[in-house]
């Protein structure tokens, strides 16, 4: 059974996966009926998470269900590496340093925190850690693992509605306050996006940027460069394209995704905080009656669960990692196109082609295009 580290107790790691991992081990322990909950009483150990910052919490902010250590040695003194898993949930400005920190402790299994990193420098940093130490490191990405997710690529697979021609999201939230108060991202691109982009690529296959924008928060006087809002536009090579637009100073919470076909539309609606976890999903064939769910989706509970049970049966996780550190690189294009049109900017290079790559699978041969995007088939 796999016990758990938490390094770094800020928002992501005690108020979303903490909260995950005390359900999930309840559920475990009570033989609950939900989905995997068999499998979760054979992957989880009954022990507490121990959790590390270097910002210890304040006197009195004990976490319930958590076990703070001073340090990674002691925390090392305490758990088998053998048997853990490394929640990295700091911020991903300097998570390789981190993480070969944790390496040289003997830890080997990980599970961190999107996005893989804030550009492919931090990425190819992260790589290098990965395969100087021989670690398993998967990436946190509930959408992947969302039930809604699944029914909308059964729906492109299955090719009832004719070929796939455009994808619309938008991802909304009131995060003004944190934003003005906490600067845990450089831009709004690293926020929402990284869920949104890694579905794009699994529905409608790898691409390039053409375009994107972003824009300040603000509140008075108060300002936070590029924490506003962010889109971009993705041309994908199979012919689809990608409009995703995310408000992170909207008034209301939206996180929905709508799919164009040839023959109809499919409108899905991921739930927007732990307080609704229900998912909606509306397809709509053209001449036909229109088919409409309502159903849960604990897609964070899911992934976090998943990557447990890939850890106990010693899963390959680098298809992953490459899918990931393809959402980076495409970001990354997206902030360079953001730039280019800011007023005033210098003009420069869309960005280079490393951006538009995805990992071949095997048997598949890589070319490059005219405009810089990556065929791969």
């Amino acid at each position: 059974m796999l016990h758990t580290l938490l390094v770094g107790l800020g928002r992501s790691g005690r108020e979303l996966h903490l909260p995950v991992l005390r359900r999930l081990r309840q559920d475990a322990g009570a033989g609950c009926d939900n989905a995997g909950c068999d499998n979760a009483a054979t992957v989880f150990a009954a022990a507490p998470p121990l959790g590390f910052d270097l910002a210890p919490l304040p006197a009195g902010q004990a976490t319930p269900g958590l076990v703070t250590v001073d340090t990674l040695a002691e925390a090392r003194a305490r758990l088998d590496p053998r048997t853990t898993v490394v929640h990295l949930c700091t911020p991903p400005g300097h998570r390789a340093e981190v993480l070969r920190d944790l390496a040289e402790l003997g830890f080997t299994q990980f599970l961190v925190e999107k996005p893989l990193g804030v550009d492919g420098e931090a990425v190819a940093e992260t790589r290098a850690v990965r395969d100087a130490y021989g670690l398993r490191l998967a990436v946190v990405a509930p959408w992947l693992h969302s039930t809604l997710t699944a029914r909308l690529s059964e729906t492109v697979r299955s090719g009832r509605l004719g070929a796939l021609r455009r994808i619309t999201v938008r991802q909304h939230k009131p995060r003004l306050r944190r934003s003005l108060s906490t600067p845990s991202h450089p831009t709004a691109f690293d926020v929402e996006l990284p869920h949104s982009v890694g579905v794009a690529l699994r529905l409608a296959g790898g691409g390039a940027v053409t375009d994107a924008a972003w824009s300040d928060a603000s509140c008075g006087d108060r300002v936070v460069p590029r924490m506003g809002t962010a889109e971009l536009t993705l041309a994908h090579d199979a012919g689809a394209t990608t409009r995703i637009v995310s408000d992170l100073v909207s008034p209301v919470r939206e996180r929905s995704m709508v799919l164009d076909f040839d023959a109809g539309r499919a409108i899905g609606h991921y739930p927007v905080s732990g307080e609704d976890n229900f998912a909606h999903l509306r397809v709509t064939p053209i001449g036909l009656p229109e088919e409409y769910e309502v159903f849960q989706d604990d897609a964070l509970d899911a992934c976090i669960l998943d990557t447990y049970r890939g850890f106990a049966a010693h899963t390959d996780f680098t298809a992953d990692f490459e899918l990931q550190a393809q959402v980076v690189r495409l970001l990354e294009s997206a902030k360079q196109h953001a730039a280019a049109a800011e007023p005033g900017a210098a003009p420069t290079a869309a960005g280079p082609a490393a951006a538009h790559e995805r990992p071949a699978a095997a048997g598949e041969q890589v070319t490059s295009t005219k405009n810089g995007s990556i065929h791969v088939g």
